[in-house]
């Protein structure tokens, strides 16, 4: 079964997992740019994966898109995100980015990443600035938020190669 991943990366987080997952199945893997020129009728199975930002998923909307002429290929979304991988807030906000059709169609999973600041972009770096100063200025600030400021104020790597085992694991059946 012929497999692609593609991947639309900021910091290097997704473009990691994209990797690994290629790797494990000796599937293609293409930058998203690039994947958006080439013809992929060849493919019986599309991986798409992109980093998350305040619960969305970037770029998916091409691949919403693209869903319906994709009828017949076996359909998967990864995103990543700086939050662990027990956050109770992921399965909510994976959910929000698609319609209950889509979900019929597309399995979809999340892989933490984490943060690194040198490599993103002016308009990220200054969202999270914002995010830890209004954070820290909360009054009665809960043990989750103060956690949450510890975790964010600098960068950060939790990716593991264990994360893309539900993904194999899909692929397999």
């Amino acid at each position: 079964m012929k497999t692609i991943v593609i991947y639309y990366s900021q910091t290097g987080f997704t473009k990691r997992y994209a990797k690994w997952i290629a790797e494990a199945k000796k599937a293609d893997c293409l930058e998203l740019s690039k994947a958006k020129k080439k013809n992929l009728s060849e493919y019986k199975t599309i991986i798409f994966g992109s980093w998350a930002c305040a619960g969305g998923i970037r770029k998916l909307n091409w691949f919403k898109k693209n869903i319906d002429k994709w009828k017949d290929k076996k359909l998967i979304v990864f995103c990543v995100g700086a939050s662990p991988i027990d956050s109770p807030e992921i399965d909510l906000a994976l959910k929000r980015n698609f319609k209950e059709s889509e979900l019929k169609r597309v399995s979809v999973f999340y892989c933490p990443g984490g943060l690194n600041y040198k490599r993103m972009s002016l308009s990220s770096k200054l969202m999270m600035k914002i995010f830890v100063t209004t954070l820290k200025a909360k009054k009665d600030k809960t043990n989750a938020e103060q956690e949450t400021i510890k975790m964010i104020s600098s960068s950060y790597n939790i990716a593991d190669k264990k994360y893309i085992e539900p993904i194999l694991n899909c692929l397999s059946k």
